[in-house]
């Protein structure tokens, strides 16, 4: 059983706390600065999560690096999913070596994106190769959604322009002018209550291909970062969501 801390007690909040409990583990803390009722604590301190193994942050790109270098000098391990925030921080990465504590950072926790990503990696590298191709990205969310184009995206499009031959620039929203040939385009919405669909294209003179992830629900994210929450626990250093799918899932697998 992992003891757990939730810091943003929001609708993902929920979901995660849904999932902890549905894997047997324990939620031992709620933090949210608009509060949420009785059990929901509105300040991150060490005293609100003395009792964690690990804590699921999810609240604003602002608050990001502040919660996580807290938690972790609280010797709480980490998983954020928050994004729109310097993931790559080195002051996020000083912390946990100071703290001998985990973190895991991902744009997304969805085991089915993971591999995703791999697939598109993939045929990105063949695309981009064969030539003639221009890629780009779409994606949609629900009109709450903070951050656009959303973090996902903006990985997917990361993960496509480092598979051609050269790097190929990443333009992300509306474009100041023409976007040039062979460049990732990035291009969002945001309506109604879209839980995610990232769409991956390849547009060429005589054909389209295009490769599509659709999110059902956000219980796909939930179960992925008690997943991740799960591998964390005993290890130190700042990782991404893919290595815990390939040592936490495939490896366990092919075992």
């Amino acid at each position: 059983m992992v003891k757990v801390a939730i810091v943003g007690y929001g609708r993902m909040g929920r979901e995660f706390e849904a999932a902890a409990v549905s894997r047997g583990h324990a939620v031992v803390a709620r933090i949210d600065v608009a509060g949420g009722g009785r059990g929901v604590a509105r300040r991150l301190d060490p005293a609100s999560v003395r009792r964690a193994d690990v804590a699921f942050e999810f609240t604003a790109p602002a608050a990001a690096e502040a919660n996580v270098i807290a938690l972790l000098e609280a010797g709480v391990a980490v998983v954020c999913g928050t994004t729109g925030w310097g993931s790559s921080s080195r002051a996020v990465a000083a912390a946990s070596r100071r703290a001998r504590r985990g973190v895991v950072i991902a744009p997304n926790f969805s085991v089915g994106m993971t591999l995703f990503s791999r697939l598109v990696a993939e045929a990105a590298g063949r695309f981009l190769a064969a030539g003639g191709y221009d890629p780009f990205v779409l994606e949609a969310h629900h009109r709450g959604k903070i951050d656009a184009p959303s973090g996902t995206a903006l990985a997917l499009a990361s993960a496509v322009a480092a598979a051609g031959p050269a790097k190929a620039e990443v333009v992300a929203g509306l474009p100041s002018g023409r976007v040039r040939p062979g460049a990732v385009h990035v291009a969002s919405l945001r309506a109604g209550l879209e839980p995610g669909t990232h769409t991956v294209g390849f547009d060429g003179v005589h054909d389209v291909v295009t490769l599509c992830h659709r999110a059902r629900d956000r219980g796909g994210l939930a179960i992925g970062a008690v997943l991740a929450a799960e591998w964390i626990v005993g290890r130190s250093g700042v990782h991404g969501f893919e290595r815990v799918v390939a040592e936490g899932i495939l490896g366990r697998s092919r075992e």
